[in-house]
């Protein structure tokens, strides 16, 4: 793992380009394109624009959280769909939400070490696409039967009279929900909410922060060079965002209902929605970039990946991941010209913030003397988030990692910080600074 550019590297990995697809809701007009088909429509973009020959990449490395069971491995899916050689080898990752970061910062590594000069790195992930799977007592009644070669048919009729239709025949429906603790990701946050007294107005201000940013960003052309087109198997051609709405306001979003508790604060609008959606970067070596013609962007200069307690609070890990981060980078947060925190709810968001601007936080869980810095929710999140844009869970990160790579760019800024919670109680942070 990088810690400084200070200490001597055997390459320096920067990223030279990255792309993502539209993300937009689950169920809607990606439905019919699974998680492997967005990824191959996001690889296949990078190769196209960069004009990379398939021959220079050395591997793959791809997050998924929703893979398919036929095909962990999508990552090596991708790789032969897009009709890369057959020797370019592929790795999937999985970490929940922060899967596409580490697919990434797991990049970087491999060609700050040598093993590699090109690597196509990102995430994908489609919620339209979950399996819904049988309760496990029907595998555990029906698979004696059904995978024995000795079974008669009077063997098949006494397992239908063993089968419950409410125990075994009805299909689960899937959730965010925790396995250690039970609880819906919501519902932690709900408590996140509660105990950093996080009120329900200041949530939906965030919300409407994002969504206004986010629909700014667009109007000004600020993500066309990161969204490509995708076509779909009816023929459609998918060129934008569609959960962003402009005309959200703090007075619309007060009227929505509560999603997770009745008495609760967190609602459909100031939670992230369920979205379909791929994002893939190109990493190289600085050396190798250079000849072939292709300017870096930015450099990766420290990242760090921690975890919490699931029940305690669950998706408060960004408030250790960041400081641990700058720290590695010898940097506060002072030093940093750009913040980006992973929008999974305005209550965690801000909650986030919360323990950064606390000096008890600090003492208590990082072992510091001070606060890392106090951060109001208009200093983060520049073009808004994952509560306007969406979150395809694995390819978040990625996408935080290309939007503010580009706006290092287009602002002349030299450094950013990035924070993402996770399920599990998990999280990441990396520090970019700009490619000179």
């Amino acid at each position: 793992m990088p810690v400084s550019f200070d200490q001597p590297t055997r390459n320096r990995a920067v990223l030279v380009d990255g792309v993502r697809t539209p993300f937009v809701r689950a169920f809607g007009v990606f439905t019919r394109l699974d998680t492997i088909d967005l990824g191959v429509a996001a690889v296949r973009a990078l190769l196209e624009r960069t004009g990379i020959p398939g021959d220079e990449v050395d591997g793959v490395i791809w997050g998924g959280v929703i893979l398919p069971s036929a095909s962990v491995n999508i990552g090596r899916e991708i790789v032969l769909d897009v009709g890369l050689p057959t020797s370019v080898e592929a790795t999937t990752v999985s970490r929940a939400c922060t899967s596409g970061l580490v697919a990434i910062t797991q990049a970087v590594a491999a060609v700050e070490r040598g093993e590699a000069d090109v690597v196509i790195a990102g995430g994908s992930d489609s919620t339209s696409n979950a399996e819904v799977k049988f309760p496990q007592s029907f595998v555990h009644k029906t698979a004696p039967v059904l995978m024995s070669s000795k079974s008669t048919v009077l063997d098949y009729f006494r397992l239908l009279g063993r089968l419950s239709i409410r125990r075994d025949l009805i299909p689960q429906r899937p959730s965010i929900r925790e396995r250690t603790t039970g609880e819906l990701m919501g519902e932690s946050a709900e408590r996140m909410a509660a105990d950093n007294e996080i009120s329900r107005e200041a949530q939906d201000a965030f919300a409407a922060q994002s969504h206004g940013r986010a629909a700014r960003a667009i109007a000004s052309g600020r993500f066309a060079d990161e969204v490509i087109s995708v076509d779909t198997p009816d023929g459609t051609t998918v060129k934008a965002d569609d959960i962003v709405r402009p005309d959200t306001s703090i007075e619309k979003l007060a009227k929505l209902r509560p999603a997770f508790a009745k008495d609760g604060t967190l609602t459909a609008g100031n939670s992230s929605a369920l979205t379909d959606g791929a994002a893939a970067v190109l990493i190289m070596s600085e050396q190798k970039a250079r000849s072939l013609g292709l300017s870096p962007r930015v450099a990766f200069r420290s990242w760090s990946y921690d975890a919490v307690d699931p029940a305690d609070q669950l998706l408060i890990g960004p408030a250790l991941s960041v400081p641990r981060a700058l720290k590695r980078a010898g940097m506060s947060l002072g030093d940093v010209d750009l913040v980006d925190i992973h929008e999974a709810f305005a209550a965690q968001v801000l909650s986030v913030l919360k323990a950064m601007g606390s000096a008890g936080f600090a003492r208590e869980r990082l072992g510091l003397e001070e606060a890392v810095g106090v951060l109001r929710a208009e200093d983060i999140n520049v073009h808004g988030g994952s509560i306007a844009l969406g979150h395809p869970f694995a390819a978040t990160g990625a996408r935080m990692v290309i939007t503010v790579a580009n706006e290092l760019r287009a602002g002349n800024k030299a450094t950013a910080i990035l924070g993402i919670c996770a399920a599990g109680g998990q999280s990441g942070a990396v520090v970019l600074e700009a490619a000179s």
